[in-house]
C-alpha cells in the first residue's frame, strides 16, 4: 500500500496499491516500455469505524474484505509491515487509475507511468502529487 486518502465526502477511503504480481496479459506498450509493476486505487464508500496504526509507507501486507454486520456492508483490513488499517464500508469497491511503471532501485514508484485510462494518459506521464484532488478524490 502506497497511500491512504481520507475524504469526508461520502465518507470515502482511497487506497493506492501495487498489485502483488505483474499480469500475464498486458498492453503491448507496457511490454515495449519494460514496466514491471501495476498500481491502482481502490475507493471505498460510506466508511465508518476507521482505525490506522503504524503508518510507514510503502507498507507490505494483505488487504482482506469480508461481509460485515448490516446488509451490503463489509469490513476491510490491511495488516502488514508498515501499517495496520481497518474500516467498515459499503460492499462496492471502485477501481480507479490503473497504471504501470518500472519500480525504482529504492522501491519508489516515481518516474514515467503508463495509464490504462485515456483521460489519465492524456493528463499524466508520472504519478501526480497527493495534493492533486482530481486524481485522488474523484
Amino acid at each position: 500500500m502506497r497511500s491512504i486518502n481520507l475524504n469526508w465526502r461520502g465518507p470515502t477511503v482511497t487506497l493506492r496499491v501495487d498489485l502483488p504480481y505483474f499480469p500475464g496479459s498486458v498492453p503491448q506498450e507496457w511490454l515495449d516500455e519494460g514496466v514491471d509493476t501495476v498500481q491502482c486505487q481502490f475507493e471505498f464508500l460510506a466508511v465508518e469505524g476507521i482505525s490506522l496504526a503504524d503508518w510507514a509507507p510503502p507498507a507490505r501486507g494483505d488487504i482482506e474484505m469480508a461481509p460485515w454486520g448490516r446488509e451490503r456492508r463489509m469490513r476491510v483490513t490491511f495488516r502488514g509491515s508498515g501499517a495496520v488499517l481497518g474500516f467498515d464500508c459499503n460492499e462496492s469497491v471502485c477501481v480507479r487509475h490503473v497504471s504501470a511503471f518500472k519500480i525504482q532501485d529504492d522501491g519508489s514508484d516515481s518516474g514515467q507511468r503508463l495509464f490504462v485510462s485515456k483521460v489519465d494518459a492524456r493528463r499524466h506521464t508520472s504519478l501526480p502529487g497527493t495534493d492533486e484532488k482530481t486524481f485522488y478524490e474523484r
